[in-house]
C-alpha cells in the first residue's frame, strides 16, 4: 500500500501499551489501515505492556531506576536482568515478522534489532553509572523512561513497514523543548514557570509542524516528549503519551483525536465494581477531567485542555471492536459539528453536536443534566482531622496546617472546615515516617486524629450544583445500606458530589448511589425483570 502526497484531513490515533503489547496485529493490519484511504494517520505510541501494568516496559523501567539508587551487586544484577528482558520482548516482536520479509526488508529487520540493543545497551550504561554515584535527578528518570517509546515505535513501524507493506516513520520527539526553548535548562525553566498551559501549547505547533512533513510515510511517534524543566514525571505523570497525542492533534489541527484501548469507552462506573455499569456515548470535557481526578483515569486534565483550546473532539475506542463508536467528547463549544465518519453514521441526518449531546441528557449551552452522568472511587486515602488547640488562635489555624501540608509536599483531594476544625482526605506515602513527621508537624496547632484505608466516593454530573435533591438521593441510599460518611463535599465544584467512606463499603456505595442517584438498576434488578409471557398464566 502507498501513501501519496495530498490534503487529507489528519486523525491522530493513541495506542495504549497493553494494546500494542498483545493486539499489534490488530492495530497494523486492521485499525490503522481502514483510516488511510480518507486521512492522513498520525500514531502516537506507549510502552508495549503485558497483560498486566507492572509487568509492561514502564514499570520494569521504574524498578531500573529503583535499584540505581540502592547499594550493592544485586541491584547490578536485577538491572541487567531487567532490561535483558525489555530487549529480548521487543527483539522477540521484530523477529516475528520475519515471515512476511524480502530480501529489503530483511535489511530492515536487522537494523531494527540492532538499534533496539544499542538503545538497551546506551540505557545500561547510563543506570550502572548513576548506580555509582548512587543518585538520579528527575530528568536523568525521564531519560530512561524514553527508551519504552522508542522501542515501541520501532516495533510498529517495523510492522507497519514490513508486515503491512504501508509506508512507516519513526518521530523520536526527544529533543522537542531543547528545539522550542533552548538547551539552556535555566530558561526552560523560565519558560515554564512564565507560560503555563501555553507552554505546551508551544510545543504543540512545533509538533505539528514536524508531523506534518510525513504525508509519504505514516508518522509513528514517540508518547515521551523530551526532558522537561522540572521532569516529564513530575510536572505531567504516567499520562503524558495522552497529552502528546493531544498536542500533535493540536499542532496538526486534526479533525479528531482517537484514544485506543481495551475498554469500549466511558463508563458510568467501574464495570468491575458495578456490574450495571453502562457505556456512554458522550460525556462533557469538564466531566471527564473529574473522572480522571478522582480514580477513573480517563484522560489527563492536561489533554482535554489541548483539546478544548483547539476544538477538536476526543473519541475513546477499544481495539477488541474497532466498529464500537466508543465514548466521544466535544469541545466545550455551542456550535461544534461532528466531523467523523462515525460521527454521520450515528444519525442519517447528521445532527449538530447540541442535538446529539441533548439525545443524552445535555440542555443547552452548558450542558447542564437532570441526572448524574457517572460514579467513580479513589482508593488509598487517609483522613486527617486536626482540631485548633486553645493556645493557637483560629484565624491562623487553617493557613498553618496547610502549610505544613506544602512543607511535606502532600495535596489534599477533599477538604472540609469550620473555625476550629479541618478534615483532610489525603493520598500519603506508606512510609511510616513520612506520615509521623506529619501528624507531628500538625500537633503543633491541635490534637490531630488519622483514620486509615479510606476511599473518596465521587458523583460526577455536568452543572450537578442545579439539580435539586440529587445531594438527597445519594445520602438516602448511603443510609439505607447503612453505610457511615466520614466526610462530605459539595458547592466547590458545580460538577461534583464527594464523600469520604471506609474502603471496605465502597464497592457497596457505589452500587447503591449508582442504583438510586443515576437511576440504572442493579445487574440482579435488570434479570428479573423480564416480560411475563402468556405460558405464566
Amino acid at each position: 500500500m502507498t501513501i501519496r502526497p495530498n490534503q487529507k484531513p489528519w486523525i491522530v490515533q493513541k495506542y495504549g501499551g497493553t494494546s500494542l503489547g498483545k493486539l499489534l496485529d490488530k492495530v497494523c493490519g486492521t485499525i490503522i489501515p481502514s483510516y488511510l484511504e480518507n486521512h492522513n494517520v498520525a500514531v502516537i505510541c506507549s510502552a508495549l505492556s503485558g497483560a498486566t501494568k507492572a509487568s509492561g516496559t514502564t514499570s520494569m523501567l521504574l524498578d531500573c531506576l529503583r535499584c540505581a539508587e540502592i547499594v550493592g551487586a544485586e541491584s547490578i544484577s536485577h538491572i541487567n536482568m531487567t532490561l535483558d528482558r525489555i530487549r529480548d520482548v521487543h527483539i522477540d516482536k521484530i523477529n516475528s515478522f520475519r515471515g512476511h520479509s524480502n530480501s529489503s526488508s530483511d535489511l530492515l529487520l536487522i537494523e531494527t534489532t540492532k538499534s533496539i540493543v544499542n538503545d538497551c545497551d546506551e540505557i545500561r550504561r547510563f543506570l550502572l553509572a548513576a548506580h555509582v554515584v548512587g543518585d538520579l535527578s528527575p530528568r536523568s528518570k525521564d531519560r530512561v523512561l524514553s527508551l519504552g517509546e522508542r522501542l515501541a515505535c520501532k516495533v510498529v513501524a517495523t510492522a507497519l513497514n514490513v508486515k503491512e507493506g504501508i509506508p512507516a516513520r519513526v518521530i523520536n520527539l526527544d529533543n522537542i523543548v531543547a528545539e522550542v526553548f533552548g538547551r539552556s535548562l535555566s530558561e526552560q525553566e523560565s519558560e515554564f514557570d512564565c507560560l503555563g498551559t501555553e507552554f505546551y501549547h508551544k510545543l504543540a505547533r512545533k509538533i505539528g509542524s514536524i508531523v506534518s512533513e510525513s504525508i509519504d510515510a505514516v508518522p509513528v511517534i514517540t508518547g515521551y516528549f523530551g526532558l522537561m524543566p522540572y521532569s516529564l514525571l513530575q510536572c505531567v505523570g504516567r499520562g503524558y503519551s495522552d497529552l502528546c497525542g493531544a498536542m500533535c492533534a493540536a499542532g496538526l489541527n486534526a479533525m479528531e483525536y482517537q484514544i485506543w484501548k481495551e475498554v469500549d469507552g466511558i463508563f458510568t462506573a467501574d464495570p468491575r465494581k458495578v456490574p450495571s455499569a453502562r457505556v456512554l456515548e458522550t460525556v462533557t470535557a469538564e466531566e471527564a477531567a473529574e473522572l480522571t481526578f478522582f480514580g477513573s483515569e480517563v484522560i489527563h486534565p492536561l489533554t482535554m485542555e489541548q483539546l478544548y483550546k483547539s476544538e477538536i473532539v476526543l473519541r475513546l475506542r477499544n481495539v477488541l471492536r474497532p466498529s464500537g463508536l466508543g465514548t466521544v467528547i466535544y469541545p466545550s463549544g455551542p456550535e461544534t459539528e461532528p466531523q467523523t465518519k462515525e460521527a454521520v453514521q450515528q444519525s442519517p441526518t447528521s445532527p449538530t453536536s447540541d442535538i446529539f449531546m441533548l439525545s443524552n441528557g445535555y440542555h443547552g449551552q452548558s450542558r447542564s443534566r437532570r441526572r448524574p452522568t457517572a460514579i467513580t472511587s479513589k482508593e488509598g486515602l487517609i483522613l486527617i482531622n486536626v482540631t485548633c488547640s486553645r493556645t493557637t488562635k483560629s484565624q491562623g489555624f487553617l493557613a498553618s496546617v496547610f502549610s505544613q501540608l506544602q512543607r511535606n509536599g502532600i495535596v489534599p483531594d477533599l477538604v472540609t472546615t469550620s473555625e476550629r476544625n479541618v478534615s483532610l482526605a489525603v493520598q500519603i506515602s506508606d512510609s511510616l515516617s513520612s506520615r509521623n513527621r506529619l501528624v507531628l508537624d500538625l500537633q503543633r496547632f491541635g490534637s490531630v486524629t488519622i483514620l486509615e484505608n479510606m476511599n473518596i466516593v465521587s458523583v460526577i454530573g455536568q452543572k450537578m450544583r442545579n439539580m435539586v435533591g440529587t445531594a438527597n438521593e445519594i445520602f438516602s441510599a448511603l443510609a439505607s445500606a447503612k453505610i457511615n460518611i466520614y466526610l462530605i463535599s459539595q458547592g466547590a465544584s458545580e460538577i461534583n458530589i464527594s464523600f469520604v467512606v471506609k474502603a471496605e463499603d465502597a464497592v457497596q456505595a457505589m452500587n447503591v448511589v449508582h442504583a438510586r442517584a443515576l437511576q440504572i438498576p442493579t445487574h440482579l434488578e435488570q434479570e428479573n425483570n423480564f416480560i411475563k409471557g402468556p405460558w405464566l398464566y
